[in-house]
């Protein structure tokens, strides 16, 4: 239970460091504000961290922003190392999650059967 709380803490405040670092620190033009870092999940030994990224827009841009995450998972993974105090700075693994896509696509049906309703 102690290791998990542990966990728990490590991927909030990695989950925290990057949203700072994409909102701040990426200087990459293709990175905007519609891109949210959903969740963090961390292996028990440190080595790996799969991040499941949002981003609001077309395919395309979806592509495009995965990519430049993808090449710069070296330079946020050192910015990560210098802000957060933990003995391995895990390798980083970005995911698309269409989550929060859905779930607006998903209150846009309620909405217009709400007003069809009325």
């Amino acid at each position: 239970m102690k290791n998990n709380n542990r966990m728990i803490r490590i991927n909030d405040e990695i989950k925290k460091e990057l949203s700072e670092i994409l909102r701040a620190d990426m200087k990459d033009p293709r990175i905007g504000v519609i891109t949210s870092v959903i969740k963090v999940d961390t292996t028990n030994d440190l080595k790996y961290c799969k991040v499941y990224i949002s981003v609001l827009g077309s395919d395309e841009k979806k592509a495009e922003v995965m990519e430049v995450l993808k090449k710069a998972s070296g330079y946020i993974r050192s910015l990560i190392a210098n802000r957060i105090n933990l003995r391995i700075t895990p390798e980083f693994r970005f995911i698309l999650d269409d989550s929060l896509e859905y779930s607006f696509k998903i209150d846009k049906i309620i909405k217009d059967i709400n007003n069809r309703e009325e």
